[in-house]
């Protein structure tokens, strides 16, 4: 049996006793809960096609607005794993902007007589600061589209957009909605409903690879929990986690997951993958667990393979993980590989949803061997499932 499946078999007494009732069947359950989603989107897709294009998305070349992709912490990441796909099928600029900053430097991010869609993701709809950016936003500037995606229909954003005429919800099912502290289906679930909506104009072909995405989770998640389970009892103390173009926003996600479920025990970093070498190296060492998601499109994975050697030529890391598609290419340089082992290709633009499962696996089982209650797992109150006491000027 692997450690996941042992963890799912749990009695409900031990499950609640080591506070491991929602976070392991939260991470278990993702590919089932992604045909949910999808089948709930393209039940909408008139909808979402008219609303996106009365926003202009479609509409020629010099008037389509600028998408924002707002969130904060994991939903910040939630646009840090999607705006390349959704440039590349909209054709506009996208840009992923964190409502934590946003929030404060308002003025500077809003130029008058543009043209604006912003897309919100919260799991809870509750974020202070999510909530605080939407609500200033529909007061002083009502010509800005809003398209709002969401694990929870009572959160406070839900009704905020409720019958605004320039303003769309998507509420995902609630088993979405994580009961754990640590966003895992939430986050996965709301970066496949931002690549359907890259895909509102040819959700056919989005069918085909949601088929190959559940497929290789479903193998993958055996996989992984098996690596995770071993690597996170080696003794590591710190962990760099590294990827290209929205794989840089899975491994940013990946690093938090493994910071948040350990209290802060793990440590962890993240950069680009060419961005590690100006500087960031300097605080590699025998202590670190060096994790690589490698890109399938081959110039991208030719740096990234550069970078593995590197980091074993100058014996910086205690161990080095390279989460791939294709592990023939990796063999020599990397200490572990992990691939899913299927033979559906899905494209980089896609992966941040399977890659992503390895950090969530990790953090999980790290989170076990510090002792720690995954689903509560700060035990000095330092951070809550949805952010409180934050005062808005």
């Amino acid at each position: 049996m692997n450690p996941l499946s042992a963890l799912l078999d749990l009695s409900a007494a031990e499950k609640s006793e080591r506070g491991l009732e929602h976070t392991p069947h939260e991470i278990a359950r993702q590919p089932g809960t992604w045909i949910t989603t999808f089948d709930r989107l393209q039940a909408r897709n008139a909808e979402l096609s008219r609303f996106l294009s009365e926003a202009g998305v479609n509409g020629a070349a010099g008037q389509r607005p600028t998408v924002f992709l707002i969130g904060a912490g994991t939903s910040d990441y939630i646009g840090q794993s999607l705006h390349h796909l959704l440039r590349t099928k909209w054709q506009c600029e996208v840009i992923p902007v964190a409502s934590t900053s946003l929030l404060p430097d308002f003025n500077e991010y809003v130029l008058p007589e543009k043209r604006y869609l912003w897309v919100s993701f919260s799991r809870s709809g509750d974020s202070p600061e999510g909530v605080a950016v939407l609500e200033r936003a529909l007061a002083e500037y009502p010509e800005i589209g809003h398209i709002l995606v969401t694990c929870n229909a009572g959160g406070r954003m839900s009704k905020a957009v409720q019958r605004q005429a320039n303003c769309l919800s998507i509420v995902l099912d609630d088993a979405t909605n994580d009961r754990g502290l640590a966003m895992t289906s939430s986050f996965t679930n709301m970066v496949l409903a931002g690549q359907i909506l890259a895909h509102t104009w040819s959700i056919g072909e989005y069918e085909s690879i949601l088929r190959a995405l559940v497929g290789a989770a479903e193998a993958f998640l055996p996989k992984a929990a098996a690596l995770a389970s071993q690597l996170a009892q080696s003794g590591y103390k710190r962990a760099c986690f590294v990827g290209s173009s929205v794989l840089a926003g899975a491994a940013l996600e990946c690093a938090l997951k493994l910071l948040e479920l350990t209290a802060g025990k793990f440590q962890t970093m993240t950069q680009p993958t060419l961005a590690l070498r100006h500087g960031p190296m300097a605080a590699l060492d025998r202590d670190t667990l060096f994790i690589s998601l490698i890109s399938s499109q081959v110039q991208r994975r030719q740096y990234e393979i550069d970078l593995l050697r590197e980091v074993g030529n100058k014996d910086l890391a205690g161990a080095r993980v390279a989460v791939a598609t294709n592990p023939e290419l990796l063999r020599a340089d990397a200490d572990f590989v992990l691939t899913p082992g299927t033979k559906e290709a899905i494209p980089d633009l896609y992966r941040p949803v399977l890659d992503v499962i390895f950090g969530q696996l990790l953090g999980l089982f790290a989170s076990i061997h510090y002792g720690l209650k995954p689903d509560i797992p700060s035990p000095n109150g330092a951070i809550s499932r949805v952010v409180q006491n934050v005062d808005i000027y």
